[in-house]
């Protein structure tokens, strides 16, 4: 089984998966402070309730540098396993045309690999995460960049923080656009002009790319956002880890490459040794 681990701003999201099928999927919430201990009893016992199997591989995408390490050592300590980190040199079935690869966050990188693995390409994904985030991939299979935009939900803290007399609201979709009190009101302005944001930023990307090409959208907020969008095409709420079971599965298969054919070339390169001559002129 592969524990696949994608480490976010505000929820550390872990999925279990048996082969490529997600068994089973938890949300942490996202703290510096804690401890590898604190997370590791935490993680052992979420999946011991659910499966006996041990789970023998991991994979990790993180962008949160300081838990990166944290994680590592938590898979080796509580499961005897090192895990895949995801970088833009992981096995994305991706070309990356964009000048410093090493800028792009893990998530984004996964997202795209999924979504390219499922629908080809051209496409746009879109991410509501702690950031609203917008990948563009061209119909070859290449990464060419993309928008970061504040998320809805830090966005909605923004207001509430800022304005005495606002306080938070349900994340429900109100019926209609006009909204008839405060809180009506801010729901309408959280969701549906979040999904006017990103309708008008995805008609920009299209209209730069010279194509529309499918809209994929993921992320916690995808299911409530993206019907009041009129761009997105496919909604899937678990691309992330979907792509984390992707590059552990390439991963794993290149590993296993690597092992079956360096013997052989370190065995046609060894050249024979001659022996010396011990006679005497």
């Amino acid at each position: 089984m592969l524990i696949a681990v994608d480490i976010g701003n505000t929820n550390i999201v872990i999925g279990l998966f048996l082969g490529r099928v997600l068994k089973h999927e938890w949300r942490l919430a996202t703290h510096v402070n804690r401890t590898t201990d604190e997370y590791g009893l935490t993680v052992r016992e979420l999946i011991r309730g659910v499966d006996s199997a041990r789970p023998t591989t991991a994979i990790i995408s993180s962008v949160v540098p300081n838990l990166t390490p944290l994680f590592v050592d938590l898979l080796k300590k509580y499961f005897g396993i090192t895990p895949q980190i995801v970088t833009h040199r992981s096995p994305l079935g991706l070309s990356i045309r964009y000048p410093k690869p090493e800028e792009i966050g893990a998530d984004r990188l996964v997202n795209a690999a999924a979504a390219y693995e499922a629908y080809g390409g051209p496409l746009i994904i879109v991410d509501f995460g702690t950031a609203t985030t917008f990948c563009a991939v061209s119909a070859d299979g290449a990464y060419l960049g993309g928008v970061i935009a504040p998320g809805a939900g830090i966005s909605a803290d923004a207001l509430t923080n800022r304005a005495a007399k606002l306080s938070k609201v349900e994340w429900v979709r109100p019926r209609g656009i006009i909204g008839r009190d405060t809180a009506s009101s801010m729901q309408t302005g959280m969701i549906q002009g979040h999904a006017c944001m990103v309708d008008g930023i995805v008609t920009l990307m299209q209209r730069e790319l010279g194509t529309s090409g499918k809209v994929v959208a993921t992320g916690g907020l995808a299911p409530l956002i993206a019907p009041a969008a009129r761009c997105i095409d496919a909604v899937r709420p678990h691309l992330t880890l979907e792509g984390l079971a992707l590059l552990a599965e390439r991963g794993a298969a290149s590993a296993s490459r690597a092992r079956t054919t360096e013997p052989a070339k370190k065995l046609g390169k060894t050249p024979l040794k001659r022996r010396r001559s011990t006679r005497k002129p």
